[in-house]
């Protein structure tokens, strides 16, 4: 529905800001972006996808693709039919079990097996491209702080990449958004494992929530440049301007409880409100304001608090000081989490994955 409304704002002369159609549909079904990743030469994660014959042929295809490996069947569902391998006498194990709980499952014994990213970061990067066929890379954002799946904390830069990864991740997220002749600004996410190896993920084809931080320490105003791009100019910048300036932490403040499974959502009106705006270095995005009601129709994020500073222990002491210098009445909020994160020893030395709450937390989080 959406994409055909692009279609015909465009046939009545309506420019929308953001990339076209064909972009918007390719990098949003998961194997056609994969494919297309495959094809810009940017890494994936590699695998077998097919007829495994027998245990020595997995084991064989594990050893090519690297160990550990996930083993599972490849019409499989819910986690049914999924094993880790570490080693050979694993993956014949695996073999044995997933092609069995394959054939009786589903009646189908194809199996995939594919590198297995143990304890991976979240770190995506930004692009901006233009109708002109100039794209650049606006350097990346650690998001690995998450729960379901969804990010909580983020920062500009990274404390994990050095300047050759950087430039390794930019130039392939360039390749990916000129090869399905991306314009406006978009995210390609990636998983980067311990070594530093990273694999494509998926591509955004917006702007995402988290795009201040990036802004912070590129000096550039995202939102202006979609505008700029839309109307057909061509992008004022060349890659070798675009700076890594002190650095930007950005917390997303929620309606919710974080003692239930780090964050579920809670309803009520705002009877106070009050931004810490007062604190050096503090910008705060927000939708509401005292006396709003957060209801069940919409996300309970309450608003995205940035804190910039020339290094990254500045901008999360700014971010302490927001933090509880922040008023919020009359809806349980995540202010008690998200403090704790930021001042964690594991945080704050970069020692963290996207599995850092349910290990720091094993039992949940008790505040």
């Amino acid at each position: 529905k959406a994409l055909s409304s692009l279609s015909l704002q465009a046939s009545e002369g309506v420019t929308f800001i953001g990339p076209d159609t064909h972009a918007i549909q390719a990098m949003g079904d998961k194997i056609e972006s994969k494919l297309l990743a495959k094809n810009a030469k940017v890494n994936t994660i590699p695998g077998f996808d097919g007829v495994v014959k027998d245990a020595d042929e997995a084991v064989r295809i594990a050893r090519e693709i690297g160990y550990p490996v996930m083993i599972k069947a490849s019409a499989g569902g819910g986690g049914k039919g999924m094993r880790i391998a570490w080693d050979d006498e694993e993956t014949r194990e695996g073999f044995r079990f997933s092609s069995q709980e394959a054939a009786s499952s589903f009646g189908d014994d194809r199996l995939l097996i594919e590198k297995f990213i143990d304890n991976p970061r979240h770190i995506e990067i930004q692009v901006l491209a233009d109708k002109h066929g100039n794209a650049l890379w606006l350097n990346e954002r650690e998001c690995s702080i998450q729960r379901r799946n969804q990010k909580v904390v983020e920062e500009a830069p990274s404390t994990f990449l050095d300047p050759e990864t950087r430039r390794a991740m930019g130039e392939q997220a360039v390749a990916l958004a000129k090869a399905v002749k991306y314009s406006s600004a978009g995210t390609v996410e990636f998983l980067v494992d311990s070594s530093k190896n990273f694999y494509f993920l998926e591509m955004n084809t917006r702007l995402q929530v988290e795009h201040p931080v990036t802004e912070c320490i590129t000096g550039l105003d995202l939102v202006q440049e979609m505008i700029r791009v839309a109307k057909g100019y061509p992008l004022r910048h060349k890659q070798a301007d675009i700076p890594i300036n002190g650095w930007a932490v950005e917390c997303r403040v929620y309606a919710e409880d974080p003692y239930k499974s780090f964050g579920l959502p809670s309803i009520g009106k705002l009877s106070q409100y009050q931004e810490p705006l007062h604190v050096p270095s503090v910008r705060v995005d927000s939708g509401i304001q005292q006396g709003s009601d957060i209801s069940i129709y919409y996300d309970p994020m309450i608003s995205k608090l940035i804190t910039y500073g020339s290094n990254r222990a500045e901008a999360l002491k700014r971010m302490e000081e927001a933090l509880d210098n922040y008023v919020i009445r009359g809806v349980a909020h995540n202010i008690s989490l998200l403090r704790e994160v930021i001042i964690h020893p594991r945080f704050v030395q970069g020692d963290i994955s996207t599995k850092f709450l349910p290990e720091v937390y094993p039992d949940g989080f008790k505040g």
